[in-house]
Formats: structure tokens, C-alpha cells, sequence
């Protein structure tokens, strides 16, 4: 009897945690605590390992594409681990309750047989409940059943709908930013075909992409692991560039880059808006993934701030500015500025970049393997190379340093809370 009443009741904890975790992952709409759910778990054990296992493979095609197959094959799993911890809590249930089905001597095989049974709504009849109590429960797993696959579907269809507006505005920035984005590209093409005055414009709709990027994310935590379909992009890396673009308008390029006083201030104050919104997005998508990131405010004079970006990338940054057509803050003052801002979000973004290895792009992640020169047009690494090697700009550090490379710095420096 004791023991039939354990049954019952661990079964009875199984199926509340499972329907809670249900719950809380489809349809809750907003960020959730971790307590008493298994799909956040799921998630955080399968991802480091499925990370490491993708970067046995040399090839980067077939690295991405590893990569690419974890949020779906995710989602299979999660409803699969959904269903079977369904399927045992309801045997458990059902195996207490025996002596109140048409084979009161069933084992605990064919209580789960039974339970799959009512659960997928099948409904065999080769074993039926004739007390009230039985009868209850396996009324209770059919509605379950139903409820979940139903639940699951409609979070298949809201995750790819969010993942498809997100990618619409990744690829819009392709042509403007290059692959992978650089803020500084996105600035000299602007410059290029003189599209100044729509500056603002391509600001606000950012910043609503930024905020529909942190909600749906929040929601739905599964979703930054869908990777982008298209080469060298990712949306760590279009929100890094156009943060760039933000940060450089508000320090280092004068007015705004407008062509009259008042385009000028819509443009630094569309970049302020968007600095603001990203980086609140950013630091906020790092809390929820528990990056271990210092809280000290790199404003406040307590440390050294990090911009993860080096005095000597900079340096060239402003001269493809400068040769763009943009008049330019003085360097000491834009560099100081450009510092402040960028270390604000610097290490959030990168580590999302390092965490989802987001493919490296300028001043974001792993950029040891791409050259200062990368982002230029042929003809502008011909003479920048001519000038590196006349000696007219400071010849870049050694590959192997940390300088270089910036992981170092993104691990050791603070980032301020938001």
C-alpha cells in the first residue's frame, strides 16, 4: 500500500514538473527562473559539447553546418525528453492504480505501454480502466498529449517566424556592411553613395530590430542558437557592426556625418538611441546566458576601460573615414570617447560571439585569423599596404600576441552592468 502511494505521487511530481517546464517554455513570453525545469539544462550540458565536437572538423562548411543542425535537433529532443517523462510519470501513476484496470496484475511494462497508449491517443483497448480514479488519469494523459504536441507546433512556427524577421534585416546589412559586417564599412558605404540623411532612418529601424531581437530571445532562449543561412553573418556580429557605426557617429565623426546642422543632430541622435537600445540588449542577453562578466563600471574611473578594440585599429579606422569624406573629432579626444562608449558592450557582445562561436568579424570575436586590411576594398589594401610598408602608420603586432588577437582582453576586463 505504502508503496503503491509513493507511486503514485512521484508520478504525480513527474508529470507537474514536466507540464511546469511545458509551461514555462511555450508559453510563458518573457524570461523565466531555472528551478524545477530540465529544457535550460538540456540546452547548457548539449552545447558545449556539440560546440566542441563541430570544431574537430577543419572544413568550415561542414563546421557550420554541425553547428547550424543544434537548435533544431534540439528541438526534436526536447520534445521527445517531454513525451517519454510523460509517458514514465503517468506509468508510475497508472501501476499504482492497477487493481483499478481490467488487468490487475500488470507490471509496470505494461503500465507504461498503457500510459504511451492514452498519451499518443491511440487507445488499443486491449487494456482499459474501469474505476474512476484509472479512468481519471488516463484522461489526464490524453489531454496532456494533446496539449503538448499542439504546444510544440506552435513554438516550431513562432521560433521560425522570429528567426526569419531576425535574418531578413542580418541580410539587409550585407551590402551595406559587407560579410562579415563592419561598422566601419557600413559608414564608408553610406559615404560612398551619399546616403547621409537616411542615417536615421537605418538607426530606428535597428533599434526596433534590436528590441524584437532581445524580447524574442528572452522568450524563447532556444532561438540565438539557430544560426544564419547565409556565409561569414550572424546577428552577434549585425548588431556588433551597426553598435560600431553608433559609437563612431557619437565620438569620432563630426556632426554626424549630415550634410546640413539639422540632419546632423538626427543622426547623432538616432546613433544615441540605437547605443542605448543595443547596449541594453547585449548586457541583458548576457545575464540570461550567465556569462561571467565583472560588474565594474568602465566610466567611473575604477579601471582601465576595454574597448576590445586597439589603438592602432583605430587609427586606420579613421583613415578610411577620413578618406570616405567624413570630417573627423580630434584623435585623442574621438579615441578617448571611442573607448568609453565601445567598453560599455564590448565584452557582452564577445562573449556571445565566443559562446554561440559566431563566425569573427571586425573588433568581434575571435579575429585572429582576419587581417586589419580585411574589410578594405582591393585597391585600399594595396595602399594601406604601401603605407605600412613606407612606414607612414605602425606595422600591426604579431599574430601570436594577445593584442592582436583581443581574446585576452575579453576575458580579463570588466564590462558595466546594464
Amino acid at each position: 500500500m505504502l508503496i503503491g502511494i509513493l507511486e503514485f505521487f512521484s508520478g504525480l511530481l513527474i508529470v507537474g514538473i514536466v507540464l511546469f517546464d511545458v509551461f514555462q517554455s511555450v508559453v510563458v513570453p518573457r524570461w523565466t527562473a531555472r528551478p524545477f525545469r530540465f529544457a535550460p539544462y538540456l540546452v547548457d550540458e548539449l552545447w558545449p559539447r556539440w560546440k566542441k565536437m563541430a570544431f574537430r572538423w577543419r572544413d568550415h562548411d561542414k563546421r557550420e553546418d554541425v553547428l547550424g543542425t543544434f537548435a533544431p535537433l534540439v528541438l526534436i529532443i526536447l520534445l521527445m525528453v517531454w513525451v517519454l517523462a510523460l509517458v514514465f510519470g503517468y506509468g508510475l501513476m497508472l501501476h499504482a492504480l492497477r487493481g483499478q484496470t481490467n488487468h490487475p496484475e500488470m507490471g509496470f511494462p505494461d503500465s507504461l505501454y498503457l500510459a504511451g497508449v492514452g498519451l499518443l491517443t491511440i487507445g488499443f483497448g486491449d487494456i482499459v480502466a474501469v474505476e474512476p480514479l484509472a479512468r481519471m488519469v488516463l484522461l489526464s494523459s490524453a489531454a496532456s498529449g494533446l496539449a503538448v504536441f499542439a504546444l510544440v507546433i506552435s513554438l516550431t512556427f513562432t521560433l521560425y517566424g522570429s528567426f526569419q524577421r531576425r535574418e531578413v534585416m542580418v541580410l539587409t546589412l550585407d551590402a551595406r556592411a559587407g560579410a562579415p559586417p563592419s561598422g566601419v564599412t557600413l559608414l564608408e558605404t553610406y559615404a560612398r553613395f551619399d546616403l547621409h540623411d537616411e542615417m536615421p532612418e537605418f538607426f530606428g529601424s535597428w533599434e526596433r530590430w534590436a528590441a524584437e531581437m532581445l524580447e524574442s530571445h528572452l522568450a524563447y532562449p532556444l532561438l540565438p542558437y539557430f544560426r544564419s543561412s547565409h556565409d561569414n553573418e550572424s546577428w552577434i556580429a549585425a548588431m556588433g557592426a551597426v553598435l560600431d557605426a553608433a559609437t563612431l557617429i557619437m565620438t569620432t565623426v563630426e556632426g554626424g556625418g549630415g550634410h546640413s546642422e539639422r540632419r546632423s543632430r538626427k543622426s547623432q541622435g538616432a546613433a544615441h538611441l540605437m547605443y542605448g537600445l543595443g547596449c541594453h540588449a547585449t548586457i541583458d542577453l548576457s545575464h540570461w546566458f550567465r556569462f561571467r562578466l565583472p560588474g565594474a563600471d568602465a566610466e567611473s574611473g575604477d579601471i582601465e576601460p576595454d574597448a576590445g578594440v586597439e589603438r592602432l585599429e583605430f587609427e586606420l579606422a579613421r583613415r578610411r573615414l577620413e578618406k570616405a569624406g567624413y570630417a573627423l573629432l580630434p584623435f585623442e579626444d574621438s579615441w578617448r570617447d571611442f573607448r568609453q562608449k565601445r567598453a560599455v558592450y564590448a565584452a557582452a557582445l564577445n562573449a556571445l560571439a565566443r559562446h554561440f562561436a559566431s563566425p569573427p568579424s571586425q573588433w568581434i570575436g575571435d579575429r585572429s585569423a582576419i587581417s586589419h586590411l580585411h574589410h578594405r576594398a582591393p585597391e585600399e589594401k594595396t595602399e594601406a599596404k604601401t603605407e605600412l610598408e613606407a612606414g607612414e602608420v605602425s606595422p600591426p603586432l604579431p599574430e601570436s600576441t594577445p593584442e592582436e588577437t583581443g581574446e585576452a582582453t575579453h576575458e580579463d576586463k570588466p564590462c558595466p552592468a546594464a
